[in-house]
């Protein structure tokens, strides 16, 4: 056995053993995340533990257990059972073995669901040694990103390929080694020197060894200070979250992670290979089973609840098509967040983005057209672009998919047209269908005629459960409270005002002239004597107190500029505590600079205000860095309250979210606000996960043409003004 053999050998030994160093490394680095998050989770057990009355207990045995006499003792709670143990059980008079037996299986019981689905929540207002030690373990995952993954997952792999051949290789080591061999050793020993070369040649020329050189290397390095460590948590709080879930092993529940799919769908989208070489992010369980189901499905609505990275996920099957040779994509998506989808592209993927919007958008057009990539442009630009021929275009992502659920309109036919030559689609909407279930068979026609034909031609009348399974072929959607264990509590107050003599008055007047519109914003109509302006400067105030960020919502612009002369002139909520009040952020806003408010309010260190119009900033904008939403008044549509909300109370968001709405009594706000209930009902129960099976959407819907008129009607009935005949609702 010559030089070159040995050389050989010791090429593979020095590969191997780096292969395995990283992988002991990483195992470390996952090991430190679990130690750090042992106390805390055992904690936060006890806790739930000592809050479940002992009365549980009959529930877990069927009414078997007798407890008086327990609860007599002191021993109020599942927790302090577990805790007093058997011995002390038995002395409780009338407590016998049996009973005991009973109630500890029970408490057993209890305390393994508690175990299982309890999460832990990092505070980051109040940061102590044990939340600081777990966001440090995890800061060395995250810090190390995807890339290490990937090298630890090679590395894992290549220690195992190369392990037999080593051990086969072990006489060629040595110089004496192939001379004290025999026969049969000697041949297996040069078989396995050549595989080890072919082996070792291929990993260098991929330039394996640097990569796990550098990996070692940035699973080594920890966070330079706790301070640092908290700063990098609260701006990457979702990868920290992922990992957490990762390594906990507590992740959601697979139903509801898979959208509650049939099984012959949900086993065919398991099985698909997610290639994630194009792409700068990790995903989360039910995020690569959602790029899973659109690779799986071909054409597919992803309507997943606001906040849950259906953006990300569209990067994914970006990425994957890139990485099968794809090389044309286009995503279609409304002005407001063009800027939003160029950036999250580029920092979340490898692949060229072209920017088809504006006065060049032709030009930039032919050029996507040659050189490839994905472009990004917006519904109106696209009825200028001729549709692409079949096979060309590898993806149609179209963001806010509602947008097109009319037939009829020039954006949806320009959208239909592409989708119909291009062979994947992905539509992306929060709210797939706002009032009507009708609405959202037409974007599924888009897809899949034979889908959309099957919900027939009423509202789905057999119910949610039979729309939900027909529609289950192109539909995914998820909601926050199934997979994002994680996210902080959101509390939603309805702030009812009693209306000033002023409010009342300008109420009155909306009314007699039948303007429903005026009806909804003559709360601000008088700032000077405003109760709702009043309760808004209260709750701003105790924000800024607080070192919170606050964003106001309001459909109408002039209301939105007498919060902020409200602000401004309020010597204790605005400018002059050092409370920073951006916007008003409205339609007529160019999309680049709405996305430059949005980055300039969240880059203020202490409290601040942002100002928003809420049908122009309750799509797309990520608003996570405030933690206070006020809804200056109800809206017609739910959906846009639901959105608006979705944009701090998202993944991301580290804080509790408060939404406050401001309601006056009495008059417009009350009506709507049970009017919203019903549609909001309807929602649930089509568009979201839901037993209820017997409710039509003809059922409770009304246009909101009719709902303002009704409104009006009531409202001057109310007041007796009856005879006035209203003009049409403005």
């Amino acid at each position: 056995m010559g030089r070159g053999e040995r050389e050989t050998v010791a090429r593979g030994a020095r590969l191997h053993e780096a292969a395995r160093a990283l992988a002991g490394d990483h195992g470390r680095a996952v090991e430190a995340v679990r130690a750090a998050l042992k106390p805390m989770h055992d904690a936060a057990v006890q806790r739930e533990l000592d809050a479940i009355p002992v009365a549980r207990l009959q529930d877990v045995t069927e009414g078997r257990l007798r407890l008086g006499g327990v609860e007599k003792s002191g021993l109020r709670t599942v927790g302090s059972v577990l805790e007093a143990g058997p011995y002390r059980l038995r002395q409780i008079p009338g407590v016998g073995q049996r009973t005991v037996d009973r109630m500890l299986a029970a408490a057993r019981r209890l305390s393994e669901a508690v175990h299982e689905s309890v999460a832990v929540h990092i505070d980051v207002d109040r940061p102590e040694p044990s939340t600081t030690a777990l966001v440090r373990a995890l800061h060395v995952l995250v810090e190390a990103g995807p890339d290490t993954r990937r090298a630890v997952d090679r590395a894992t792999a290549l220690a195992e390929r190369l392990a037999p051949p080593l051990a086969d290789a072990r006489p060629a080591a040595g110089r004496l080694g192939m001379l004290v061999a025999g026969r049969e050793k000697r041949a297996r020993a040069l078989a396995a020197v050549t595989a080890i070369r072919v082996l070792v040649d291929e990993e260098e020329q991929a330039g394996l060894p640097g990569l796990l050189a550098q990996a070692s290397v940035d699973l080594l390095r920890g966070p330079p200070s706790d301070v640092a460590a908290w700063v990098d948590f609260e701006l990457r709080s979702a990868e920290y979250y992922s990992l957490l879930a990762e390594i906990s092993g507590r992740s959601p529940d697979a139903a509801a992670t898979e959208g509650f799919l049939p099984d012959e769908i949900a086993e065919r989208v398991r099985t698909l290979w997610l290639d994630d070489s194009h792409r700068r992010v990790s995903l989360r369980g039910y995020q690569a089973f959602g790029a899973r189901f659109a690779l799986a499905q071909h054409k597919v609505v992803l309507g997943d609840e606001m906040g849950l990275g259906k953006t990300i996920q569209a990067i994914a099957v970006l990425a994957h098509l890139a990485a099968e040779g794809q090389s044309h994509f286009m995503v279609v998506c409304p002005a407001s967040v063009l800027v939003n989808w160029t950036r999250e592209i580029e920092s979340r993927s490898a692949l060229r983005v072209s920017v088809l919007h504006g006065p060049d958008r032709h030009d930039a057009f032919a050029d996507w057209k040659g050189r490839g990539g994905v472009g990004v442009t917006t519904f109106d630009a696209l009825r200028g672009f001729p549709a692409p021929g079949g096979g060309e275009v590898g993806l149609l992502v179209v963001d806010e998919a509602h947008s097109v659920k009319n037939p009829k309109a020039k954006r949806s036919q320009a959208v239909a047209l592409w989708a119909e030559h291009c062979e994947r689609v992905l539509f992306m909407t929060g709210t797939p269908m706002e009032n009507r279930v009708a609405e959202f068979r037409n974007l599924v026609r888009m897809l899949d005629g034979d889908v959309a034909e099957s919900l027939g031609e009423g509202d789905a009348p057999a119910g949610s459960v039979a729309f939900r399974k027909a529609v289950a072929p192109v539909y995914l959607r998820r909601n926050q409270e199934d997979v994002l264990t994680e996210l902080p509590s959101l509390q939603q107050t309805d702030e009812w005002e009693e209306p000033s003599a002023s409010d009342e008055e300008a109420y009155r007047e909306a009314v007699r002239a039948g303007n429903f519109m005026a009806m909804r914003r003559a709360a601000y109509a008088r700032p000077g004597k405003s109760a709702k302006l009043e309760r808004l400067r209260e709750i701003v105030q105790e924000a800024g107190e607080n070192g919170q960020k606050t964003v106001v919502f309001s459909y109408f612009k002039d209301v939105l500029g007498v919060v902020r002369e409200t602000l401004d002139a309020a010597p204790d909520a605005a400018p002059a505590d050092g409370t920073a009040v951006f916007g008003p952020l409205t339609g007529s806003v160019p999309a680049g600079r709405r996305q430059q408010i949005v980055d300039d309010f969240a880059a203020v260190p202490g409290p601040a205000v942002l100002l928003a119009q809420i049908q122009a900033a309750g799509v797309g904008l990520n608003m996570q860095a405030a933690s206070v939403v006020v809804l200056c008044e109800p809206q017609i549509k739910p959906t846009l309250e639901h959105q608006a909300v979705a944009r701090a109370h998202r993944m991301g968001q580290v804080r509790p979210v408060c939404v406050h709405r401001l309601l006056a009594t009495g008059g417009v706000d009350e009506r709507m606000v049970r009017m919203l209930e019903d549609k909001t009902r309807l929602f649930d129960a089509y568009a979201r996960r839901s037993a209820v099976a017997e409710a039509t959407p003809d059922a409770v819907d009304v246009s909101d043409t009719e709902l303002a008129r009704r409104i009006v009607e009531e409202e001057q009935a109310r007041l007796g003004m009856t005879g006035e005949r209203p003009p049409a609702p403005e």
